[in-house]
């Protein structure tokens, strides 16, 4: 997923990402606790996507309130 693709969708589509990645991240989280999660690189991934989810919201909400 990149910035692009995002910047594409509404307000409320990114805050059904943003709580999909939410979701993934804890049970992400949850399988490493159990020892079953192969890929501990998906972790750091799932929190950066959040994270860009997040940057593009705010710069929606800051260009709406202009």
């Amino acid at each position: 997923m990149n910035a692009n693709e995002l910047r594409e969708k509404t307000p409320d589509q990114l805050r059904e990402e943003l709580a999909n990645l939410k979701k993934e991240s804890f049970n992400l989280r949850f399988q490493q606790a159990t020892g079953q999660l192969e890929n501990p690189a998906q972790i750091r991934a799932a929190r950066r996507n959040a994270a860009r989810v997040k940057t593009i919201l705010n710069e929606k909400a800051k260009s709406a309130a202009e």
